[in-house]
């Protein structure tokens, strides 16, 4: 019982979100225990440490990178330019929002679009008198469903691609068709749950507001324009990812070139203090995946990992993917798709890459299902809080309901029919 009471305490310590000390302390206390106790032996855990590492190192790396983007303006120029086009219509501005969430989310990951991105959207729509909440929305969802183009957006595909035999580029092939799916179902159902507020008259809900401005994230003064270096340094960190993969080299590699870049010329801007960047990179969450993944390691060992090997299929038919889905979906829902992957994935491992691929359709997009399913969600409702907007549950759950079931099984299909 001591590795299930070990991911208790960090699953609750995700949820409530405390402050960056105390996160970084329960990922201590977590990681003695279960040595402490021998739950996890010495050599367990430096094997999961050491697969972990790449995958944190990437995550502050482009932690970092998001945060010199958004001080830079980035976030803010790209949402005055799809206000600018929507010509005050609702339903074009949400269309310019769905768009450049997915962009976000398969660029940056989906931390920025949920900590970054949601509350520009927010103040695009307030600049039109409009309601935020389809914007808002879209963010949360591209965060989890839009996710799966690349390996860098989502940290379950980062840490899948051990176990995959392909590239930067043949993980995109083998995604691309799914994504589509997925974003022609999102798109289409968020505009039939929202079609009152995309009416023209729609301005109540969910971040309305009288015209305004765009609310402040951050940007420094000198940086009117500035926006477009971070911009080109950020497409060259993406054509990095896709140049060094077939050479064996890891996302984290560019991603950290980029991060200092960035760094050097927004300190010689002034954009941010060296303090600032290391609380931007927020290291205490870095620590608390590894005690997750030094727990995890234990559970694997124990009854947990016993009972995943038991239920989950062998074959990669359509019916097989969809059990595999919905099975990694559920595990989400219970334990949090960081946690479910490093369960799942590695007893997939000798049924194929279509195997795995159906899993983190299901780590992804079936991590919409509930608020704990993804750490993106928590994110979301936290970034909305500091907006002064409280999400409802019942929106919430109706939108998760209706959308993630009918996400899931038409991304698996199309997984199935290209594969």
């Amino acid at each position: 019982m001591i590795g299930v009471a070990c991911l208790l305490v960090l699953l609750v310590t995700a949820h409530r979100h405390p402050r960056p000390r105390t996160e970084a302390l329960v990922a201590a206390v977590v990681a003695t225990v279960v040595l402490g106790t021998r739950y996890v032996g010495l050599h367990d855990a430096g094997s999961a440490v050491t697969q972990l590492l790449p995958v944190v190192g990437f995550l502050v790396a482009i932690l970092v990178v998001a945060e010199v983007c958004a001080r830079a303006g980035l976030f803010e120029a790209a949402a005055l330019l799809v206000r600018e086009h929507s010509r005050r219509d609702p339903r074009r501005l949400f269309l310019g929002v769905f768009v450049l969430a997915a962009i976000v989310t398969t660029v940056l990951s989906l931390d920025a679009t949920v900590v970054l991105l949601t509350p520009v959207v927010l103040g695009a729509a307030r600049g039109l008198g409009a309601s935020g909440r389809p914007g808002a929305y879209a963010c949360l969802r591209l965060a989890n469903s839009g996710s799966l183009l690349l390996p860098v957006a989502n940290l379950t595909n980062l840490l899948a691609m051990p176990y995959l035999s392909l590239t930067f580029g043949g993980f995109a092939l083998r995604m691309a068709v799914p994504l589509v799916v997925v974003l022609i179902v999102e798109y289409v159902g968020l505009r039939v749950i929202f079609r009152g507020d995309l009416l023209r008259s729609g301005a109540a809900g969910l971040g309305a507001a009288s015209p305004g401005t765009l609310p402040a994230v951050r940007v420094h003064p000198a940086t009117r324009g500035g926006w477009r270096l971070p911009a080109a340094i950020v497409g060259m960190m993406l054509v990095g990812f896709g140049v060094l993969s077939p050479l064996g080299v890891e996302p984290w590699v560019p991603a950290a070139v980029a991060a200092v870049l960035l760094l050097v010329w927004a300190r010689g801007r002034r954009l941010l203090t060296l303090p600032q960047a290391v609380h931007a990179a927020h290291p205490s969450f870095a620590l608390w995946i590894l005690a997750l993944g030094i727990t995890v390691a234990g559970l694997s060992d124990d009854f947990l990992g016993d009972l995943v090997v038991r239920v989950l299929p062998s074959g990669t038919g359509f019916g097989a993917l969809l059990l595999i889905a919905a099975i990694a979906s559920l595990a989400a829902a219970l334990l949090a798709n960081l946690s479910a992957t490093l369960l799942i994935v590695p007893a997939l491992a000798s049924s194929g890459d279509t195997a795995i691929l159906a899993a983190l359709m299901g780590l992804t997009i079936g991590a919409g299902l509930t608020w704990t399913g993804s750490l993106a969600n928590l994110l979301w409702r936290r970034t909305l809080a500091r907006s002064d907007t409280t999400p409802s549950n019942a929106r919430f759950h109706l939108v998760s309901l209706t959308l993630t079931p009918v996400a899931l099984c038409a991304a698996v299909a199309a997984l199935a029919l290209t594969s």
